[in-house]
């Protein structure tokens, strides 16, 4: 099998793995700005709104899609680390059979609900036509965004995270060029911006089914492993379902973040909106983590070697914990430097530094629920990487940030506060539950068929 993570050194396994992903988010993000950027260089004030809401849409949406796919990626891995290939063959070939009817039926959903997503957004009205167009080409390329992450999940599940990175610098690099065509030289505004991700996309899929076809992988899915398997993709779903909920929930939250910030007036919306691109960037090494543990913990639990998995969560937190720590003192002292990057007015720049300070924070602590949900979703309990993120959300994010605005409308400090406090209430429930199922892990093997 490929990209064997049951041997060798936990602490090289976790690195060669969590590098290759991490410079695969950073260009996701990369090219997304990408987008913001070139439409503003050609165009007005209309297309950049719409690309900025319709690209927040996406995004939500993505990170739904990635989160069903984290079921292929666990399942798959158990599969290998077990050394099944004809179980790992299955999982992959269900999983491209369930995604793709997956992606056909999303986009017509979507589709059809494009104008009253566009309304929803509460879209400026001059913006709210190139709003649609955009979302509109975006949807329709639904199935090219599934097949790029089920097929990146896949080399995940075998180990392999390079060819994923690979792929998607292949997307980031025809996106640029295409935004430079459609948007530079065609004038064709937010549509173009739309047109260079969705074909940007397009291209990265059909490169990865190229090199699927020409390399040997590890896996060979013949036309019986397409048949739908009901514990197959039952199991698939039970990781990816929670995972999927999960995510889409949190952006929900942010949503809902922005929406009080807005209520505070152009400069707190402006200073919150820029902080959140740079928290973006920051979170890039606790979301690789998370993605790494996963499938470590999954192919080790699959061979049996729990207490290698035990040792990667262990050496994902030491990472995690060094890394925010350096994040967060960084934006204590130099936060100005990460927020003109982005806006460079004086009130923003304040406000946004106070905001910097105390979020920073959450780099910190969320890298270490992070990580526990990696190691929770590798043993195919997703399920509680869903309840502590959904108890920080609803006891501790809205309600802190609303508290904040209300009690403390001269600064946006205490309201940084919020996702670094929800944060350390999601930490301390992973903490304890991962005590509570070490001490009774024979009693979950045989009541939750924990891997």
């Amino acid at each position: 099998m490929k990209g064997d993570l049951t041997e060798g050194s936990v602490f090289k396994t976790l690195v060669r793995f969590t590098v290759p992903y991490f410079f695969a988010c950073f260009m996701q993000v990369f090219y997304g700005l990408a987008d913001l950027y070139i439409t503003g260089q050609f165009n007005g004030a209309a297309e950049v709104t719409a690309v900025a809401v319709g690209s927040q849409i996406m995004h939500m949406i993505t990170v739904i899609i990635i989160g069903f796919a984290m079921g292929t990626t666990v399942i798959l891995a158990n599969e290998v680390g077990a050394g099944n290939a004809k179980g790992a063959a299955k999982a992959a070939g269900n999983s491209i059979v369930m995604f793709g009817i997956f992606s056909v039926v999303l986009m017509v959903f979507l589709l059809s609900l494009a104008p009253g997503i566009t309304a929803w957004m509460n879209t400026p009205p001059e913006a709210a036509p190139d709003t649609l167009r955009y979302l509109v080409i975006c949807f329709a390329g639904i199935p090219f965004i599934v097949a790029y992450n089920i097929i990146s999940s896949i080399f995940r599940g075998l180990g392999d995270s390079r060819m994923p990175m690979y792929f998607v610098a292949v997307a980031c690099v025809v996106n640029v060029v295409l935004d430079y065509i459609f948007i530079g030289v065609l004038a064709f505004g937010s549509a173009g911006a739309a047109l260079g991700t969705v074909l940007s996309q397009a291209v990265s899929s059909v490169s990865a089914l190229f090199v699927i076809r020409k390399r040997r992988i590890g896996l060979v899915v013949t036309g019986r492993d397409l048949r739908p398997d009901k514990t197959v993709i039952k199991r698939m779903l039970s990781v990816g379902s929670p995972v999927a909920l999960q995510d889409g929930l949190i952006q929900v939250s942010f949503l809902i973040i922005t929406m009080i910030a807005n209520s505070r007036g152009l400069v707190a919306a402006t200073a919150v909106g820029v902080v959140e691109k740079v928290i973006s960037f920051l979170f890039l090494v606790p979301s690789a983590l998370l993605s790494a543990v996963s499938a470590i913990t999954a192919q080790n639990m699959g061979a049996g070697k729990q207490q290698r998995a035990n040792q990667s969560l262990g050496y994902s937190l030491a990472v995690a914990v060094v890394s925010g720590l350096l994040f967060s003192a960084f934006c204590q002292v130099w936060p100005h430097v990460l927020i003109r990057l982005f806006n460079r007015e004086a009130e923003v720049l304040a406000a946004g530094c106070e905001y910097l300070r105390s979020y920073s924070f959450d780099c910190l602590f969320a890298g270490i629920h992070f990580c526990f949900s990696g190691y929770f979703c590798g043993m195919g309990k997703s399920y509680l990487s869903f309840v502590h993120n959904m108890v920080s959300i609803v006891l501790m994010r809205i309600p802190g940030a609303w508290l904040a605005s209300v009690y403390f409308p001269g600064t946006l400090y205490p309201m940084g506060w919020a996702a670094p406090l929800g944060s350390v209430l999601s930490s301390v429930i992973c903490i304890s539950a991962f005590f509570y199922i070490k001490k009774n892990l024979t009693f979950f093997q045989k009541r939750y068929k924990v891997f």
